[in-house]
């Protein structure tokens, strides 16, 4: 079973990775370094779903940009 999140907490983390391509990577603590720069006032449960939302939708995202390259159908970003 998956873990369901809320809304608003998936539409922050991925707002975050498309406005800041390429910074964030798979590694869920220096994730959680580069945001706590940015996200001042936000309680450490709330830092911590965002971050691992947005660890988890960059492995998406990967693994899905190499499914497409392995089909060959693959779009330019």
């Amino acid at each position: 079973m998956g873990s369901i999140r809320q809304t608003n907490i998936k539409r922050i983390a991925q707002d975050l990775v498309e406005t800041n391509q390429g910074l964030f990577t798979v590694d869920f603590n220096r994730n959680r370094e580069l945001l706590k720069g940015s996200m001042e006032g936000v309680s450490k449960r709330t830092m911590n779903l965002i971050t691992g939302y947005v660890t988890r939708y960059v492995l998406k995202k990967q693994s899905r940009l190499k499914k497409e390259i392995e089909q060959g159908t693959a779009t330019a970003e």
